[in-house]
């Protein structure tokens, strides 16, 4: 790893030092304005579509379903462990600077995710896939570049991202129970093989179960904390915002004020949120959107990232700020054991067993949901066939038992290299295509101010004709425009 790092270090040095830090805002802010402020506007819309049903086309998974998968994968480490390392090398500005990227990272995930549902195929044996590797290749007319993004795709969250999810859950486990790492990765394979060997319809069953029970049971011990205190909660709310502008004297010599706040609070809250990335657009274009319509699945995956970093993100943030434990610094505790000490702090040792099962599964329906990205990613090269799956499906497991052994930094830094190509490459292509993005959006809220269930209609995009799939958006029989 000593040949490797250097390389790595100089790969997250462009991308988060010039491109990503500002980039990632930047997109977000742009449609945000282009979409005339949506996700403030539209907020419920948000929420009303996730309850549709997709029990009229067998091809696609429920959006219900489409969002606790997309969350299995963005509710992981970023938002346990990776809260603690933003707040150990940031301060606590850097989580005001993950608020401000989620919230115009929701218009971001809803263009990508829109676009991943107007561009979807079919693959050989009649299930949707799709994602930013489709809308790039029929979009842009771009197939080698879509075939980049795939490879990095694959390479980040087939197998680095599922290392990294790996090791945080070896890291709480090995402090919680003392088992050694090794054993942990094996057994952690074997159950994320029963799982991803099922296909993707596998993984959405599970999520949709273990995804919800746990955000909830996180949420109310986070509520239990922040009820014990508080008193003290608009004080560390204010303690952040004050940081995330260098206004709060440097803690520990490292917070570093504006930059560094910013700096590691966009990189851990994109890690977490994935707004951008180029990853959630792969379960999206899996969904069959009720309403019939691409912005109905785009909604779902905008609330995707309001849930992971304004609530969960937070609660765990507030939780380690009043657990009087938390200190700045290179030398510091961080990551899962930081989360740890901060909840055993606030409510005994149970805390550091609650952390240890919430990481287990929090990380597992990441690696789970990680993987089912990579099946899209195989479509779209044209190994998605049973051989191509087989071989990804090992090299996942691999990855899984090679994660848990590995350290914190290695791991994570990888993790940030791979992912900076991907968003970068996926960035540009949703602003190219920003144009058909408004359109939709557009064509969506003028049917609901009509009174009308929105439904996407093929004569009214003469310009996508040849690009996109029309006997997908051709409306089935019983399907019918509600008035």
């Amino acid at each position: 790893m000593a040949y490797i790092d250097p390389i790595i270090d100089f790969m997250n040095n462009i991308f988060w030092g010039y491109v990503l830090i500002y980039g990632l805002l930047g997109v977000g802010v742009f449609f945000t304005l282009r979409l005339g402020f949506l996700q403030f506007r539209h907020f419920p819309e948000f929420f009303r579509v996730v309850k549709g049903s997709s029990s009229t086309d067998k091809a696609g998974i429920t959006p219900i379903q489409a969002l606790t998968v997309s969350l299995a994968s963005r509710v992981g480490t970023g938002n346990l462990a990776g809260v603690a390392v933003a707040l150990t090398l940031g301060g606590p500005g850097a989580i005001f600077w993950m608020w401000m990227v989620a919230l115009v990272g929701m218009a971001t995930a809803y263009a990508e995710s829109t676009l991943a549902q107007l561009y979807k195929v079919r693959n050989a044996e009649g299930q949707y896939r799709g994602g930013p590797a489709f809308y790039i290749s029929h979009g842009l007319g771009l197939p080698w570049l879509g075939g980049v993004f795939s490879i990095c795709l694959i390479l980040s969250f087939g197998l680095v991202f599922n290392a990294v999810q790996a090791n945080s859950i070896a890291d709480a486990v090995e402090a919680a129970f003392g088992f050694e790492k090794y054993w942990i990765g094996i057994v952690l394979a074997a159950l994320a093989g029963i799982v991803i060997f099922g296909g993707i319809r596998s993984i959405a069953r599970v999520a949709e179960v273990i995804v919800p029970f746990m955000a909830v049971a996180y949420l109310l011990v986070a509520i239990y904390v922040l009820a014990v205190h508080i008193t003290e909660v608009p004080t560390m709310l204010w303690l952040i915002v004050r940081d995330a502008f260098g206004l709060e004297e440097a803690v520990g010599g490292v917070t570093g004020g504006l930059a560094a706040a910013m700096l590691n609070g966009v990189k851990r809250g994109l890690f977490s949120n994935e707004a951008g990335m180029g990853s959630a657009p792969n379960i999206a274009a899996v969904a069959t959107p009720d309403p019939h319509h691409p912005s109905s699945q785009g909604l779902v995956q905008g609330l995707g990232v309001f849930i992971d970093t304004l609530l969960i993100c937070t609660a765990t943030a507030l939780m380690i700020l009043l657990s009087g434990v938390y200190e700045a610094g290179p030398d510091a505790v961080t990551g899962t054991e930081l989360t740890q000490t901060a909840l055993s702090a606030h409510t005994g040792e149970w805390g550091t067993y609650f952390v240890a099962i919430a990481i287990f599964f929090f990380a597992f329906t990441s690696i789970i949901g990680n993987y089912s990205y990579s099946e899209n990613a195989l479509t779209f090269l044209g190994a998605g066939n049973k051989v191509g799956l087989t071989i990804m499906r090992i090299a996942v497991l691999l990855m899984v038992i090679w994660g848990s052994v590995q350290s914190v930094r290695t791991v994570f830094n990888t993790a940030d290299a791979s992912m900076g190509l991907m968003a970068t490459i996926n960035l540009i292509a949703i602003v190219a295509l920003s144009g058909t993005v408004a359109k939709l959006t557009k064509d969506y809220f003028r049917q609901k101010k009509s009174g009308m269930e929105p439904m996407f209609d093929n004569d009214d995009y003469p310009e996508l004709r040849g690009k996109i799939d029309g006997t997908i958006w051709t409306p089935h029989g019983d399907i019918v425009r509600k008035s």
